[in-house]
């Protein structure tokens, strides 16, 4: 199962989850004046970020938007990317975000588990229902994928609804139980499921009580670097270090811009920012 593998590589590496969120407008002019293609000056730009950070992230998670922006070529530098990184032996999440009804829930699957754009884990919108989430479990059952579905965010607007009251408790308790129960039949070796949340780390009032009501749940936490967590925000999100990855996207992809000798040197600035993740969130602990 995927899950148990991302447990491993936790334990081996931390817990740095490396966001490919690659406009054109973070990529060095020089990328774009030896490439010319959109589509392989997207993916060298992240082929060269992912060669100077596999022994270091766990995992890798390319945000889909900043691929279909750019057309049909920007989803081929997506395809690319998350085929490069499983040639490199490391793990992808693809951040897509979907949530619809089951019909049109199955051809997502299919895309994205089975297609050209296959991941091992996806982010999920459970806004629709369960039975917006339910056409993803073949994949669990038959290929060992994992899903990430949205609980708690990290941005402003989470508390448009998601901390809407319902019967004394706020609704993303009321997700995050069904999914725990759902989840209880998809558990692997590490006693995590396959069916884990996306937790913002900009909100900590709440972070130890998500955690101990969710103890089998494995996080995906946002927010850290440019929306303001830190590692003893993030780290309140994990059990005894491990239980979630921690996501970084423009800290670590355009570090690069804080440096005179930058442009041309990207790929070592963001292999830097991750050095300075990692010893920000074992300081967190106390290792």
């Amino acid at each position: 199962m995927m899950i148990d593998k991302l447990y491993k590589e936790v334990e081996e590496k931390g817990n740095v989850c490396v966001g490919l969120d690659s406009s054109l407008d973070y990529i060095p002019k020089f990328i774009k004046e030896k490439y010319g293609d959109i589509d392989e000056i997207i993916f060298q730009f992240n082929k060269r970020i992912i060669d100077k950070t596999i022994d270091l992230a766990t995992v890798y998670k390319p945000q889909i938007a900043y691929y279909e922006a750019y057309g049909i070529k920007g989803l081929i530098a997506y395809k690319k990317t998350l085929q490069y990184i499983k040639d490199m032996g490391s793990m992808s999440i693809g951040d897509i975000k979907r949530g619809d009804i089951a019909s049109t829930a199955q051809m997502y699957g299919r895309a994205h588990f089975d297609g050209e754009f296959e991941a091992d884990f996806i982010t999920l919108n459970p806004y629709m229902g369960m039975d917006s989430i339910t056409p993803y479990l073949k994949y669990i059952e038959e290929k060992g994928k994992g899903v990430f579905v949205l609980l708690r965010t990290s941005n402003p607007g989470a508390k448009d609804f998601e901390y809407l009251d319902v019967n004394g408790e706020p609704l993303y308790y009321k997700v995050g139980d069904k999914l725990k129960e759902l989840g209880s039949k998809y558990k692997g070796s590490s006693g995590y499921s396959s069916i884990g949340a996306v937790v913002g780390g900009t909100h900590t009032e709440e972070a130890l009580e998500i955690r101990n009501r969710y103890k089998d749940m494995f996080f995906l936490i946002p927010g850290y670097g440019h929306q303001g967590a830190r590692g003893g925000d993030v780290d309140l999100y994990l059990n005894n270090g491990n239980g979630g990855v921690v996501n970084s996207s423009r800290g670590i992809i355009i570090n690069y811009k804080k440096y005179e000798d930058g442009e041309e040197n990207f790929d070592k600035y963001a292999r830097k920012a991750v050095i300075k993740m990692k010893e920000d969130l074992l300081n967190a602990r106390g290792v």
